[in-house]
């Protein structure tokens, strides 16, 4: 596969976004922002159907992240919590909820996946916390909506405006989604009050 060339992604993007969009919400650094926004600007150049590719990414996104959510609430911290690397995932989840404060918790359903972390940490505290398995659903599915939107919206505008290559208005996207997570990162950050609500391994309740 030539990972420059059009034709060598064609539907394959849509196949390649079902495992990392899911797998994104268990483990951040898989790339799958990057993945959607290269598909948006293969759709800018008529390859793909953004139409479609966003409603995988949607979808996904959501399964991904109902998902954590339920596991969490049937207690998957405390499984954790049996293993170093258990621990230091949970210490992980608590830090990355450190970083974003306490805000109303249907509004961080819906917002906290456009931050780093923010879309693990928050199902995960979701799970953990007294948010209910309907409300969160609903508030998930949202937030993968609005972040489908986006992120397919930002490949398909950069590769409509720039005329360069589908790669090259890529790695322009994904430039200015890092920027405007950091943004989003830094208000919120500087906003936030009181305590995450979730007790790091350890700890008392």
């Amino acid at each position: 596969m030539i990972f420059g060339s059009p034709e060598a992604w064609g539907t394959a993007v849509y196949w390649w976004s079902i495992p990392l969009v899911l797998g994104d919400a268990i483990f951040p650094p898989i790339p799958s922002e990057m993945l959607v926004i290269t598909g948006g600007a293969l759709a800018a150049e008529g390859r793909i159907n953004p139409w479609l590719l966003g409603a995988i990414a949607a979808l996904c996104s959501w399964l991904g992240d109902v998902l954590v959510f339920q596991l969490f609430r049937r207690q998957l911290s405390s499984v954790l919590d049996r293993w170093g690397w258990g621990r230091r995932v949970h210490r992980g989840i608590h830090r990355a909820l450190e970083r974003a404060g306490r805000s109303s918790a249907y509004g961080a359903i819906i917002g906290a996946r456009f931050l780093p972390g923010g879309r693990l940490a928050c199902s995960a505290a979701a799970g953990i916390g007294d948010v209910t398995a309907r409300g969160f659903s609903f508030c998930a599915a949202i937030g993968a909506v609005l972040w489908a939107t986006w992120l397919v919206g930002l490949g398909y505008f950069t590769g409509s405006a720039t005329r360069l290559p589908f790669w090259a208005s890529s790695l322009i996207g994904v430039g200015v989604g890092l920027a405007v997570g950091a943004v989003l990162g830094l208000i919120i950050t500087k906003r936030r009050g009181n305590r995450s609500p979730v007790v790091e391994p350890g700890t008392e309740d």
